[in-house]
């Protein structure tokens, strides 16, 4: 009987090919996989194309109608900051899906496998961005059907996606720590969704900073969110914002330089 290669290395008959290629294959082998279970779930097909339409729907023709915006019309300040909220709630999936994996102990499998032992947390995030790529175009069609006008260049517009994606990449490798430290995927949501909301709706997303209560303000306009939400809404309306883009990938950047080691550590344990 032949022997099983161990985990994170190449078939037998293969060894020719770089290790780095091995490992963007089961990179990308596993973000496929990730990708195809959105599709075949009609649950996560849902939180992942509904959610972020109803907001869209909600905060422009129910809540809109009250919501003052200084030199603009509110669905062109909504429409930023809603295709913020929607990135950073997908990488919310990053937790459910570890823990998911987790529960049913097909980490375990993975483990038994000639694979990367990297490729099941990278592959898991690299699916959530290409999702959350997804949401970006679906919700900029939605955007344009409201009455959403970006006022800022076609490259400027694309700048500010990229400021999103990269934000909620670097801040779904905290909620991959999440999902594999949660004991069943139920109880992942509920640890991330207390870290969520107050970032997501104490912040810049919904309404101007200065409509909020004075001793929230401080935190409002410095809060990683609010940064990401000023650089990107800056970027696509072609308005002054400050430093906010650099604050963000700074921000970014620090996230992932925190968080990401101790997914991996949390990963090497329970794998």
């Amino acid at each position: 009987m032949s022997a099983v290669a161990p985990a994170g290395t190449p078939a037998a008959g293969a060894s020719s090919r770089p290790a780095i290629l091995w490992a963007v294959s089961d990179v990308l082998t596993i973000a496929r996989r990730n990708l195809m279970a959105i599709v075949r779930i009609p649950v996560a097909l849902v939180f992942t194309l509904v959610q972020p339409v109803m907001f869209v729907l909600l905060f422009r023709y129910v809540f809109g109608g009250v919501i003052t915006v200084p030199g603009s019309n509110y669905v062109n300040y909504l429409i930023p900051g809603i295709l913020t909220q929607a990135t950073i709630f997908g990488s919310v999936n990053t937790a459910i899906g570890l823990s998911e994996d987790l529960q049913k102990g097909l980490i375990e499998r993975f483990r038994a496998l000639p694979m990367a032992r990297m490729a099941v947390l990278a592959g898991r995030t690299v699916a959530d961005t290409v999702r959350n790529v997804f949401v970006l175009l679906l919700i900029t069609g939605v955007g344009f059907a409201v009455g959403f006008r970006p006022t800022g260049s076609v490259w400027t517009y694309v700048q500010g996606c990229l400021v999103m994606l990269l934000f909620a990449y670097c801040l779904s490798w905290g909620f991959a720590f999440v999902g594999l430290a949660a004991p069943n995927s139920e109880a992942a949501q509920a640890m991330t969704f207390p870290l969520i909301f107050p970032l997501t709706f104490a912040s810049a997303v919904f309404v101007p900073v200065a409509s909020m209560p004075s001793w929230l303000q401080p935190f409002a306009n410095n809060q990683p969110v609010s940064q990401a939400t000023f650089a990107v809404r800056g970027l696509m309306m072609g308005t002054a914002h400050g430093s906010s883009t650099w604050i963000s990938v700074a921000w970014s950047v620090g996230i992932v330089a925190v968080l990401a080691p101790l997914a991996v550590a949390r990963y090497r344990r329970v794998a």
